[in-house]
């Protein structure tokens, strides 16, 4: 698949399932994620790799964070049950830092924008993923687990396997599109 093709094309998938990415693979979607936008080259970014038993840690901190916030059991078994709905995950961190030319803001695009490439990897490789954030990455224990920082952000936790399903792959976009406006 061409670039071109694969940017046009992009489309998350939810159902994920053996194999992850892993090996050469791995490395591959972590070096794109380290060739994200980054003014300054300040590496505002920091990857986690959950996969195997990091997933049920990260399950009891997920959990851990929904009842801290004082969600319903409902919403506790959801997050309790949300890292088993990949192999694998790579949560990202914005590890910013005070600087006099890249604002806060900045840095955290630059973090999601680490996001978007890493899927980009993935998905030229064969496997997909899907981004996903929600309140928890603003729980205070959530953060701790991850070693936030009260300057940094988690920006997000990109789920990684091999699609269950195949994604529609076309995308049109109409000159009426209310997306792309003419200045």
């Amino acid at each position: 698949m061409d670039a071109l093709e694969l940017l046009v094309n992009r489309r998350s998938a939810s159902r994920l399932t053996e194999p992850a990415p892993a090996g050469e693979q791995l490395e591959n979607i972590l070096r794109a994620g380290m060739r994200a936008p980054d003014h300054g080259t300040l590496q505002p970014w920091q990857f986690f790799i959950i996969e195997g038993d990091g997933r049920e840690r990260f399950s009891q901190l997920l959990a851990n964070g929904a009842i801290q916030a004082g969600e319903d059991e409902k919403a506790v078994d959801k997050a309790r049950n949300a890292p088993f709905r990949a192999p694998l995950i790579i949560a990202v961190v914005a590890k910013c830092q005070q600087h006099h030319k890249v604002p806060q803001w900045e840095q955290e695009m630059s973090a999601g924008c680490a996001v978007m490439a890493m899927q980009m990897a993935a998905v030229a490789q064969g496997f997909n993923g899907i981004w996903r954030s929600g309140a928890l990455t603003d729980n205070p224990l959530v953060r701790d687990g991850f070693h936030c920082r009260a300057e940094d952000k988690i920006v997000g936790f990109l789920y990684l396997g091999t699609p269950q399903l195949k994604a529609s792959t076309t995308v049109s976009v109409p000159d009426t599109s209310p997306f792309v406006v003419r200045f």
